[in-house]
């Protein structure tokens, strides 16, 4: 019954409302994409980081700690910074070379590589969550026009001939709310998870720079004393 309302209502339409409704219906295919995807990958970040660091502390030397990260899901997320720390390894070592300021460098670098990872996709969200409430605006608007003007050439006018066309044209204002309101909860929820992987990778590039300055040059083919996560 439902599928046969739609189809009516589909064939009612004018092109400009069924434009709308496929708007609406690619924002919608567009953001569950992005949300199931990101959802995902905080999910496994979140469950794989407290291993993946810990794994890394207590590898003997700095580039088995970095094939490990690489090797696990939180690749992405720490991988680039300890890449950062074991390319300055054989410069680090020559005469006059700054090494914590080239290394503090590398590691900013590395950061902002994964703000961009952490953030694709949050502006899809953002803009779903914005413009569609409008799109469904507009495409009621347009229907009521659109109802009026037919309402207007009929000879005469009872409430079941005002009510029909009104009534679906409120449905694309309902479509845009059930487009709109699952990308703000998503994006809400992302941006906060965002920020806590972003505080471990932080934390991490300061223990990796804290741990590369200690003393003299960090030797990547020393082996390093294990640390605990976090530390």
């Amino acid at each position: 019954m439902q599928t046969l309302e739609l189809v009516h209502l589909w064939n009612s339409t004018d092109p400009i409302g069924r434009a709308v409704a496929l708007v609406l219906l690619f924002m919608s295919i567009a953001s569950w994409g992005v949300i199931l995807s990101r959802g995902w990958d905080v999910w496994r970040l979140r469950r794989c980081l407290p291993t993946a660091l810990s794994r890394f502390w207590s590898a003997p030397s700095l580039e088995t700690g970095h094939q490990l990260l690489q090797a696990s899901p939180c690749g992405r997320l720490l991988a680039p910074l300890s890449a950062a720390t074991l390319e300055l390894g054989p410069a680090a070592r020559r005469p006059g070379f700054d090494h914590s300021g080239q290394l503090t460098r590398s590691l900013r670098q590395g950061l902002t590589e994964i703000t961009m990872y952490l953030e694709s996709g949050l502006t899809l969200l953002a803009s779903t969550a914005a413009v569609a409430p409008f799109v469904g605006l507009f495409g009621t608007v347009w229907g009521i026009y659109h109802a009026l003007l037919g309402i207007s050439r009929a000879s005469s006018v009872q409430l079941d001939v005002v009510a029909g066309p009104v009534g679906e044209a409120l449905v694309m204002t309902a479509a845009g709310l059930f487009v709109a309101i699952p990308a703000v909860l998503a994006y809400n929820f992302l941006n906060r998870a965002n920020r806590i992987l972003m505080a471990a990778a932080d934390g991490f590039a300061h223990d990796l720079h804290a741990s590369a300055t200690a003393g003299e040059a960090w030797n990547p083919s020393e082996p390093r004393r294990p640390r605990g996560v976090g530390a």
